[in-house]
């Protein structure tokens, strides 16, 4: 149902359609606009949520993107500094073969002496690495929480049969 006002200013009338200016009904009728509907509140209402949602993933990728390029550089880093110390340790590893040597030990005897501690440091590192793997175990409650819900679903799906039809 539409009203006077708007009734008037869909249909142009001899006056108005050779007037170049608006008449007083075609000036109202802008300012009794009819509130939009509930459809149309609720489509303005997704696509305004829809446009902040992209705009949300927009910035999380902006900023895992600055994050992993920060992590990836730290990364880089460690890598870079665990391999000057492996380098690192040859020569401190022969400074205290000399500093043996300086203590009146023939050098031969002061190398061999690096070398047991470097084979007993090795022994005892896979000692340790030995008692923690066999402290591994499966995870038992996550595999008898899955079981348990296997068969829940199983007996849902064997005592309620869909129809068909």
């Amino acid at each position: 149902m539409t009203s006077n006002a708007e009734s008037t200013s869909a249909s142009p009338t001899s006056n108005q359609s050779t007037s170049t200016t608006p008449t007083a009904s075609n000036a109202a009728a802008p300012s009794h606009r009819a509130e939009p509907s509930i459809g149309t509140l609720v489509a303005d209402a997704h696509a305004s949520f829809s446009t902040l949602l992209h705009g949300e993933i927009e910035l999380a990728k902006l900023e895992v993107k600055s994050s992993v390029k920060n992590a990836g550089t730290g990364a880089g880093m460690f890598a870079a500094a665990a391999v000057l110390l492996v380098f690192s340790l040859t020569f401190g590893l022969i400074a205290l073969a000399e500093g043996l040597v300086a203590l009146h030990l023939w050098r031969w005897v002061a190398y061999l002496i690096v070398f047991g501690f470097l084979v007993l440091l090795a022994g005892l590192l896979i000692f340790i690495g030995i008692r923690k793997v066999k402290r591994v175990r499966a995870p038992q409650q996550t595999i008898d929480t899955t079981k348990s819900t296997v068969s829940a679903l199983k007996k849902a799906t064997s005592s309620n049969p869909t129809p068909r039809g």
